[in-house]
């Protein structure tokens, strides 16, 4: 697990995350890019839970997501009766877990201040705060191929390839994107931050 956290969290962070894992012991797995979610949290009665993030994000934004799961875990250990997803009782245990690595040792500047905004009043998803979202993306954007851009840039009625599949971008809800994959006509949710594929001439 520490071999794990090495690869994908801030340094000064790694031990942080360690002891929090030793602390809860549920699964953990680093998955490949999901259009419709960073991280996910799961459990199933006579099982461990189960967290998941999504293994192409940076490292800060895969830290800020880790502990996001891991409230969920806490609130779903510590309560008695069901809690609302992202209720008060989530929010104040993601706040107390963010605390000890709002740090400038973990987070540069840039990120750093929009994300002591967020944690004031923290929502289902980090993208929902416009500052922090942005951080993240100016340390994701990619340099190589131009004809990447996000969902968000994308028209609505216009193609896009996203794993090697074509979608046609939709109705914004909240902060996701109804997109149609082309071929089975099937709607999927896509987060606005997503990288995506322009598609030309078309």
């Amino acid at each position: 697990m520490k071999e794990i956290l090495d690869r994908h969290v801030p340094a000064d962070a790694v031990a942080y995350c360690f002891e929090l894992w030793q602390r809860w012991q549920f699964d953990f797995i680093v998955t490949k890019a999901r259009s419709s979610k960073l991280g996910d949290f799961r459990w199933a009665m006579g099982k461990r839970e189960k967290i998941t993030v999504n293994g192409n994000l940076n490292p800060y934004n895969f830290l800020v997501t880790y502990l996001h799961e891991i409230a969920h875990l806490e609130v779903h250990r510590g309560y008695k009766r069901r809690q609302s997803a992202h209720g008060k009782a989530w929010k104040s245990h993601f706040q107390a877990l963010l605390l000890p690595v709002m740090q400038p040792n973990v987070f540069p500047e840039t990120v750093l201040i929009p994300l002591l905004d967020y944690a004031k009043n923290p929502r289902a998803s980090s993208s929902s705060h416009i500052p922090l979202m942005l951080a993240f993306r100016a340390i994701d954007k990619p340099t190589v191929n131009s004809n990447l851009l996000t969902v968000n840039d994308i028209a609505k009625g216009e193609l896009f390839r996203f794993n090697n599949k074509i979608y046609l971008k939709g109705e914004t809800r909240r902060t996701r994107i109804v997109c149609t994959e082309q071929k089975t006509s099937k709607g999927f949710l896509f987060v606005a931050h997503a990288w995506v594929e322009r598609v030309q001439g078309r």
